[in-house]
């Protein structure tokens, strides 16, 4: 005989039966009988944060992590709103998360009530599925569902309203047992089509990334590429999708990427792109490699049907996940000798990713991720960044290892540091976990610093501060050179800052300083800030403010 319990009773209860062991949350009176099941819940963590953006951020990054939803939960009205930008990044990064949002009740809606938006109507253009629960009894099919669409094809986010008195009905109901992702079997003439392919081209480059990317699908797909010699590309921030200690690795595309590996890219008369959407950022504006590509072959590996020949004409193209390809390509017959191709290109990349020493600047990033490779290994850490000029040093110089240790959104999302970075350190506290964050981007979600040190998380951030919105700051000054509007900031003491949270703190001023100061936070639990404090004239990576108006006032200058 079944019992009566609440509809919030019984979503905790089928999050549990779907192995959910964490959420992140902004609590709203909209979903105490969520809040009121979860305290005789010792199976979930919940996270407290301190803004709804946040928290959708964590949420995104512990998908990311594991492979299983995200799970988030806010109040209608102000904690949707500031939620969807989590929403829109796990949209765009393909990455499985389930929000949840506390609503009116049901008899009060379509009255424009306290904090009241049609949520469905609101989410169904961010998200992959926008739904309501108007049973209580339904409970247990709206999170299954919700699960199987968030982790299924391409992952993305789900949204699902829970009105408030529906949270307190006392109902019965039959909960479902955990979905998992459905494998999908490969077409023999798939496997005979790709391998005459590959085995006719002169010049083959892959490009990995996309969603869905663990330890046995690197293992495979780095098994493959070194037997056959192919150059390896990760697409925009999905540099771990394999380890870059693989001798096929040629480096990532996205934005400033290595010249010798664009030239690859454009060369090349076959494209591998197993589980890569080919994204704007990815192919340069889709100019790098064209949607229609001509002289090229694509081959085109993606667990989405709809994403095949949406964008891109595909010669070839396989609907199958990530590790399903990448275990069909280790089982290949293997070609008598690997290609010199994959070498060279390595080789490149290595010395592309070799920071040097830049001439006049008192404290040098590249030179800042040596110190860090001196003392950090790729596996054993997790690189974490929202967006700004400051990441390119990092994506540029820093080595990242398999899967799990890039957090970083492809939609360009600021603020997402700081976050994930929390998340990371909940999930994997056995690794170091690094939030490099630009000045302007640290400010959008820095009170998280108030979660971690809450929640016990040990990790470091990193504070670029360069006193203004540098990447808009470098398109400024290439658009509109010399008229500056609107990108100068005048920022806290961020060391100062930190402290006032309870973190270990340190301001860095040069180079020299930033090697013992790196080794006094790693000495240190719980969480620790370094307060970079460098010229925005070094602008990024490759070139300065100088370089980009000479090369403005005088065509033939490089900048």
């Amino acid at each position: 005989m079944m019992t009566l319990r609440s509809g919030g009773r019984i979503l905790v209860d089928n999050l549990i039966a779907q192995g959910c062991d964490r959420i992140f949350q902004v609590p709203g009176e909209s979903f105490l009988a969520v809040l009121d099941a979860l305290h005789d819940t010792p199976q979930i963590d919940v996270v407290t944060c301190r803004q709804e953006g946040g928290a959708a951020f964590m949420a995104c990054a512990d998908g990311t992590l594991t492979g299983r939803p995200g799970v988030c939960f806010v109040t209608r009205g102000p904690g949707a709103t500031n939620a969807s930008i989590g929403v829109h990044v796990a949209f765009q990064d393909s990455q499985p998360m389930i929000l949840f949002i506390g609503d009116v009740d049901r008899g009060m809606r379509d009255r424009e009530g306290f904090q009241e938006i049609d949520l469905v109507a609101m989410f169904t253009p961010l998200a992959k599925l926008a739904l309501r629960i108007d049973d209580a009894r339904r409970v247990p099919e709206y999170v299954a569902r919700a699960y199987n669409v968030a982790t299924s094809g391409r992952p993305g986010p789900v949204v699902i309203a829970l009105p408030e008195d529906m949270l307190r009905d006392e109902v019965e109901a039959v909960d479902r047992l955990r979905v998992e992702r459905e494998r999908r079997s490969l077409d023999l003439s798939d496997r005979r089509d790709l391998l005459d392919r590959l085995q006719s081209a002169a010049r083959p480059v892959a490009i990995v990334g996309g969603a869905g990317w663990d330890m046995a699908t690197s293992g495979a797909f780095t098994a493959f590429a070194s037997t056959w010699g192919i150059p390896v590309a990760g697409a925009f921030r999905r540099q771990d999708a394999i380890g870059n200690w693989c001798k096929a690795w040629a480096g990532n595309l996205g934005y400033g990427p290595n010249p010798k590996l664009v030239a690859r890219i454009r060369a090349a008369d076959l494209i591998l792109a197993v589980g890569a959407r080919l994204g704007e950022a990815t192919t340069d504006g889709y100019a790098l490699l064209t949607p229609d590509h001509p002289g090229q072959t694509l081959i085109h590996v993606h667990p989405d049907p709809s994403e095949l020949n949406r964008v891109y004409r595909a010669d070839l193209s396989i609907c199958a996940g990530v590790f399903e390809a990448a275990d069909m390509l280790a089982r290949l017959p293997h070609p008598d000798r690997p290609s010199s191709a994959a070498a060279e290109a390595h080789t490149e990349w290595l010395d592309w990713s070799t920071p040097h020493p830049r001439e006049g600047v008192t404290l040098d990033l590249g030179m800042c991720v040596a110190a860090m490779r001196e003392r950090l290994t790729p596996e054993g850490t997790i690189i974490c960044n929202g967006a700004g000029n400051f990441s390119g040093w990092w994506h540029r110089y820093w080595h990242y290892g398999n899967p799990g240790t890039q957090l970083a959104p492809t939609a360009g999302a600021m603020g997402y540091g700081v976050p994930a970075a929390v998340a990371g350190a909940l999930r994997c506290p056995d690794k170091t976990v690094v939030a490099v964050a630009g000045d302007g981007d640290f400010l959008m979600n820095g009170q998280e610093l108030a979660t971690a040190i809450q929640h016990g998380a040990n990790m470091l951030v990193i504070v670029v501060d360069n006193g203004g919105y540098g990447t808009i700051r470098m398109h400024q000054e290439r658009e509109y050179p010399e008229r500056l509007s609107g990108t100068t900031l005048h920022n806290p003491d961020f060391a100062a800052l930190a402290k006032a949270y309870g973190a270990w703190t340190e301001a860095v001023e040069t180079t020299a300083q930033f090697g013992p100061a790196l080794d006094r936070a790693m000495a240190q639990d719980g969480v620790k800030l370094l307060h970079l404090k460098t010229d925005i004239e070094i602008i990024t990576n490759g070139t300065t403010i100088s370089a980009i108006r000479d090369a403005r006032n005088h065509p033939g200058a490089k900048g």
